[in-house]
């Protein structure tokens, strides 16, 4: 049972395609050409043969790991034209996105050696239900402070997620501020992917691109802030994805039907230990929102899915994104979409400071969770001017009326 050979049947692929409800042989290919042994969909093959052998109904959790996003990968970028179940085409920079981490999944399918009898790398590929995460201290409170409470973290008080986050502290920066801690022992490093998308290039599209792609394996998104969730949960509904929504499952619940669940970071560390393995894909939203000391330790403690960071905010001050998410899969900078038109092309137009204005120069850097940071209240202090304020509004209603835009300010209160 479960051994190889080089040609499979045609009941038995058909009954691995029922099971994993995902192809091994596409139009047009021979069975040389899509279950080669050795190769990454013959492996999965292999093993899906396995657990239909066995008499199992629904793909292993260990299966899903392995080869749900895989397979689903290469069906969707199969396709002429990349699409979600709504009909959006994908564009050519979410692709890559895709495209991008199916060559890293497919390289660390390969890298590892096959064990000759079509398991799982591991063995049986049966979990027992819990959550392959190690509780420290570190992953007990959130990693994202309630902006009014006081400077000392009150251990047995858990934060209200719809707060806003802070990942850094008004406390003065030490004499090692400049040095960063060494980096823990990081195993899992292999299984966690981001890239680099503009802001307003599509990145919750290219998202959803990692759902669609997923059939049996669950998908955990993460986000920074509560509004957000709200907002992934509008997209998905409207693309068609309705079916698929998910309350958290926590404690051994499992479900092999794709599940897609959205939540905070601080809903995820508080949840340490306890988050079900049915979640075979994390994808982290804002990216360098996660590199908070708490956060990052729950993310490295989780050895069982893949995670997938995206962000359009790859460097910061003291810290990168590759500390945590090593692989990046695809890069499309603000230079490269407003070239390929996808936001405008961008413009500059400088309003220059009245005399006696201070400068930023003199604002402190504090050192906090995830980066070095201006101190807000004196960084306000110096931006939020009336007559700057007065000056830019005027400017933006004059040149642009009511076209939509960003600002960026100081702080919540500006």
């Amino acid at each position: 049972m479960g051994v190889t050979t080089p040609f499979p049947k045609a009941d038995a692929i058909a009954r691995a395609e029922r099971l994993t409800r995902e192809h091994f042989v596409y139009e047009g290919e021979t069975l040389e050409e899509a279950l080669a042994p050795g190769s990454a969909r013959r492996r999965a093959f292999d093993a899906a043969l396995v657990e239909v052998e066995a008499g199992a109904k629904q793909p292993s959790v260990q299966w899903r790991r392995e080869f749900s996003l895989l397979l689903g990968l290469e069906r969707l970028l199969s396709e002429e034209e990349p699409h979600l179940v709504d009909g959006t085409v994908l564009s050519a920079h979410q692709v890559d996105a895709l495209s991008g981490t199916l060559t890293a999944l497919l390289a660390e399918v390969q890298r590892r050696p096959a064990n000759g009898n079509g398991a799982h790398g591991n063995g049986s590929g049966v979990t027992n239900g819990s959550s392959p995460m190690v509780e420290t201290e570190s992953a007990v409170r959130s990693d994202l402070d309630d902006e009014d409470e006081d400077e000392d973290p009150i251990e047995d008080e858990i934060e209200d997620e719809d707060e806003e986050p802070q990942d850094w502290q008004h406390d003065a920066p030490d004499e090692d501020a400049d040095q960063l801690d060494d980096q823990p022992e990081d195993p899992n490093a292999a299984k966690r992917f981001w890239f680099e998308h503009a802001t307003g290039a599509g990145k919750t599209v290219a998202a959803l691109g990692f759902v669609e792609a997923s059939r049996t394996g669950g998908v955990l998104i993460l986000t920074h802030r509560r509004n957000l969730v709200d907002q992934f949960h509008g997209e998905l509904r409207d693309r068609g994805y309705r079916d698929r929504i998910s309350g958290p499952l926590l404690d051994g619940q499992d479900a092999a039907n794709g599940p897609v669940t959205v939540e905070t970071y601080q809903w995820f560390v508080r949840n340490s230990g306890r988050i079900s393995d049915a979640y075979t894909i994390v994808i982290c939203d804002e990216a360098h929102t996660a590199l908070g000391e708490k956060t990052s330790a729950a993310i490295r403690a989780w050895a069982g899915p893949v995670f997938v960071g995206m962000t359009a905010t790859g460097a910061l001050i003291a810290r990168h994104v590759t500390d945590l998410f090593p692989t990046q899969t695809s890069r499309f900078d603000l230079a490269q979409a407003a070239r390929r038109g996808v936001i405008s092309p961008l413009r500059c137009i400088r309003i220059p400071p009245g005399p006696g204005v201070r400068t930023i120069a003199k604002v402190p850097l504090r050192r906090g969770e995830v980066d070095t940071e201006f101190d807000q209240e004196m960084l306000a202090e110096i931006l939020d001017q009336t007559p700057f304020n007065l000056a830019i509004a005027d400017l933006y209603k004059t040149r642009w009326g009511g076209v939509p835009g960003v600002v960026y300010a100081a702080g919540v209160k500006h």
